[in-house]
């Protein structure tokens, strides 16, 4: 044990469905400080891009107001949501918020919808910001971003040119899609934050993958691949057939998916549609939302590394002995993009050692997550060992392989998954303890 006191980054995500990030930070503070008061401890909760990213961005950005309406929840019942005004003139929409799978009374898979995150972007937007940025992540819907781009001016009409019902059942009756009356985009684009890379359809798209989270049968999952390649195609062909009419704005060549927004947009001018591939990596997230924003011309940007860059986490972690992070569930999943992995590449480079609390941990998901943050070093900094120091002696390793950071798991530490969700924050609080009493 360090008989100095020493400085502790805290820089959790949410535990979903139990704790906010800024509640899991603050029960690791007390439970840290219980057992060791005099050290320095910094709280620094964040997110991937998906749920409790507008409460990560209002705690770090000073200035920042936060903006609340009334919107179309993901079932059709109202949903009270928000969104973010930062003094930069950048406009932050959460998903989660106004379109989240937690704002469900019972699972729809087949007719949850986004529309709710289209009225407050249409909201935001109405503002006439620099920049939006819309935070993915937490959907409760497979309709392929249909219901937001409709909130925004687009028709989505059947055969006989009636409105097809939302969510993803009604995209199989699409014939025609009318982008003519979205808006244009910001001046300095249309960012979307998201935190995995999987395609629109297939078996790693949206249905497949992220769909029997949301309640979705096998046979569903059929239903809603074979709905979004309809949405894909009538989707495809809208973009190919207004793209060459701009109106101010600088348009893609059908076929290309630009990489980034920045000069596509004017005051006067509608969006840049592009016509979109959806085997493009991220095209499945949320639900497929994402692809319905890339048609509209967004780009999207990695969103566990968005946001530890609005936090400042490289300046937290400088100086510090020890980053704590974690979220409700380690698995496969976390090392591509989620928030603690994110966390583990920057300590790496900052050779800072990493602690996680997690819920729960897959097996072999900790050394998945190790090997993610050294393989992400220069091979310089690799040969040096850097990454995984002892606390107390931060710049002194030896060379060597990887080390996987000590993982504390809530149902191991209160003796089922029942008592840890039963009250999360104690068994927080008593986790941050042991590891400080071990520091």
């Amino acid at each position: 044990m360090v008989s100095g006191a020493v400085r502790v980054v805290l820089a959790p995500d949410s535990f979903k469905g139990s704790l906010t990030a800024a509640e899991v930070a603050a029960a690791l503070a007390r439970g840290w400080r219980s057992a060791r008061l005099d050290d320095d401890v910094v709280e620094a909760p964040l997110a991937d891009g998906g749920e409790g990213t507008l409460d990560a961005f209002e705690r770090a950005v000073p200035g920042a107001v936060r903006h609340l309406l009334t919107v179309t929840g993901p079932d059709g019942r109202p949903a009270n949501a928000s969104w973010l005004a930062l003094p930069d003139g950048t406009a932050v929409v959460e998903l989660a918020c106004a379109s989240g799978l937690t704002l469900l009374e019972a699972p729809a898979p087949l007719d949850a919808h986004t529309r709710g995150v289209g009225e407050v972007a249409r909201a935001a937007l109405a503002t006439a910001p620099r920049r939006l940025v819309v935070a993915l992540g937490g959907s409760a819907s497979t309709d392929g971003g249909a219901g937001l781009l409709r909130a925004l001016g687009a028709r989505v009409t059947d055969g006989d040119g009636a409105a097809v019902p939302d969510g993803g059942r009604g995209l199989a009756r699409v014939v025609s899609v009318d982008l003519s009356a979205l808006p244009a985009l910001p001046p300095g684009g249309v960012d979307v934050l998201c935190d995995v890379t999987n395609p629109l359809l297939g078996r790693t798209g949206a249905a497949a993958v992220f769909g029997p989270q949301k309640g979705a049968t096998p046979d569903d999952v059929v239903l809603l691949d074979a709905a979004l390649a309809r949405w894909a195609d009538a989707l495809g062909r809208a973009a190919a057939r207004d793209v060459d009419v701009p109106r101010g704005t600088a348009a893609a060549a059908p076929g290309v998916v630009l990489a980034s927004s920045e000069g596509r947009a004017g005051e006067t001018g509608r969006s840049a549609l592009t016509v979109v591939d959806p085997a493009l990596a991220g095209a499945g997230a949320a639900g497929g939302t994402a692809f319905g924003l890339l048609a509209w011309g967004a780009r999207l940007v990695p969103g566990a590394s968005a946001v530890a860059d609005v936090v400042g986490l490289d300046a937290m972690l400088e100086g510090a002995d020890l980053v704590v992070t974690g979220e409700g569930r380690l698995d496969a999943q976390s090392a591509a993009g989620k928030a603690p992995a994110e966390v583990a590449r920057r300590a790496a480079r900052a050779s800072v050692r990493v602690a996680l609390v997690v819920g729960s941990a897959e097996a072999g998901a900790a050394d998945a997550l190790a090997h993610d943050a050294h393989d992400a070093l220069t091979p310089d900094v690799r040969t040096l060992g850097v990454g995984t120091p002892d606390v107390g002696t931060p710049h002194d390793r030896a060379p060597g392989a990887p080390v996987a950071p000590e993982v504390v798991e809530l149902t191991r530490l209160a003796g089922s998954p029942e008592a840890s969700l039963a009250d999360p924050a104690r068994w927080l609080e008593a986790a941050a303890a042991a590891l400080a009493a071990r520091t």
